[in-house]
């Protein structure tokens, strides 16, 4: 007797090589957001030359990008759970394709802002959509590594942009206006991934929770393994909306997600920025630039070991070890601020490496505890929370170095890890091995050990 709804021959063949094309083609959009932050921190100071901003203006341009993905992740990740994976996971490159190519024709600080702004709302966006896809398209054993691969590519995008823009200034320093060309240089990887996304089909998991169950169907016969099909169809569909973040069943996840993704990227951002004024502070005197290669080499090998261990040791400690290592290497640089160079470069090599490892989960780990109606509106409202945090504390750490010096302005990054910590062993729960319907249903820690405790009694 034959099955009702057969498998086409040729998807068995296909599956594993089909979600490493959606998972390469997400991940290649967080390369394009890494490499789009990144370059123009670097060419900033000719712009302002060649455009003639005003100190006011150079901070906004500067910022720009950081406001639009606050933005485009409060608002997008809404508007992909409504309109669908498919179109935003297009619309996301497109966006960086054609701001890309008009950043070379700007005349004037305005035109340049808008357009950072909107490419930052783009990023936004792409956080929310890139990690919903993966997701919902990926089987169990694959799942957590290929999400936390994804922070893999946005530090390879940021570091490679980033060297090549100054290779390519210390190379051609006369060449009039070579920053235009730097800046419009992300419209390659952007029309890269664009190409790449073409053909690829609606999230099945989406369709299912729309309803639309014969589509879903056809979409998860052909491009799911049978396991990850049979859970994508089975998972129930309740209507949910942006308000579902607050309420009483995810108001914990919702704060454990914005707090720790927060928490681990305030005080990176802050001393990313500052580094160079940090060291000299600390008299530590590494040669130019030199420091910042020490920092992208082990962020790149703090992302790699993350993913390499994210299914072996589970979420829950990859997320609370992290913080620990963060706020030990910075209370020693607090505390100790005449240690040895030898002391000093250890610490911020553990506080990168840490940092790295445990930067992986942001977007596994809200992708992992939500139900597909709001899954992308849960990555993305991390996103934008994470990013609060980043502003300010990069507004406000060279006032806190001049007014009370590295000691205690440290201190305050040491809090803001031990807020990470306590929060993740109270909410964290453990996910890893779970199908998606599970992991989107499950308690988190507090809860759990409440629920155990009544039991008992």
């Amino acid at each position: 007797m034959s099955s009702p709804n057969p498998i086409p021959k040729t998807a068995t063949r296909n599956f594993s090589r089909f979600e490493n094309r959606v998972a390469a083609t997400a991940s290649g959009g967080k390369f394009c957001d890494g490499w789009i932050l990144a370059v123009i921190g670097v060419v900033l100071p000719l712009a302002t030359t060649g455009l003639g901003f005003s100190p006011v203006m150079e901070g906004l341009i500067g910022s720009g990008s950081l406001f639009g993905l606050f933005v485009g992740g409060l608002a997008f990740g809404w508007v992909t759970d409504r309109l669908g994976r498919k179109v935003m996971f297009m619309l996301t490159l497109l966006t960086f394709l054609v701001c890309s190519i008009l950043q070379f024709f700007v005349v004037d600080a305005w035109q340049l802002f808008a357009l950072r702004v909107v490419m930052g709302m783009a990023i936004g966006a792409d956080y929310a959509i890139g990690g919903a896809m993966v997701a919902e398209f990926t089987s169990l054993k694959k799942r957590g590594p290929k999400l936390a691969e994804m922070l893999v590519w946005w530090y390879a995008g940021f570091s490679l942009s980033a060297t090549l823009a100054i290779l390519a200034l210390n190379a051609f320093p006369d060449i009039e206006g070579l920053w235009r060309w730097i800046l419009a240089s992300s419209a390659v990887p952007a029309l890269v991934m664009f190409l790449a996304r073409i053909g690829l089909p609606e999230s099945p998991r989406w369709l299912a929770s729309r309803g639309r169950m014969e589509e879903a169907r056809a979409i998860a016969e052909e491009y799911l393994d049978p396991e990850t099909r049979e859970d994508a169809l089975a998972e129930s569909t309740v209507k949910l909306g942006f308000g579902a973040l607050f309420s009483r069943r995810y108001i914990r996840k919702t704060a454990l997600v914005s707090i720790f993704w927060m928490a681990q990227i305030t005080p990176f951002f802050a001393i990313y920025v500052f580094l160079p004024r940090i060291l000299t502070q600390l008299d530590i005197d590494l040669g130019d630039g030199w420091s910042e290669v020490v920092l992208y080499l082990f962020l790149l090998i703090g992302c790699v070991a993350g993913v390499a261990v994210v299914n072996r040791i589970g979420r829950r400690k990859l997320l609370i070890i992290p913080f620990i290592g963060m706020g030990a290497s910075l209370l020693v640089l607090a505390l100790w601020q005449t240690a040895p160079s030898w002391v000093v470069i250890t610490c911020f090599i553990v506080f990168a490496f840490a940092h790295a490892a445990g930067s992986v989960l942001q977007m596994l780990y809200p992708s992992e505890l939500f139900p597909t109606e709001i899954r992308a509106t849960a990555v993305g409202f991390g996103a934008s929370m994470s990013r609060i945090g980043a502003a300010v504390s990069t507004f406000l750490l060279p006032m806190g170095l001049t007014a009370w010096g590295v000691g205690p302005t440290l201190l305050i990054g040491v809090a803001i890890c031990a807020l990470g910590l306590v929060v993740s062993i109270m909410w964290a729960p453990e996910t890893t091995g779970l199908k998606l319907t599970d992991t989107a249903s499950i308690p988190t820690a507090s809860e759990q050990h409440r629920r155990t405790g009544a039991r008992a009694s």
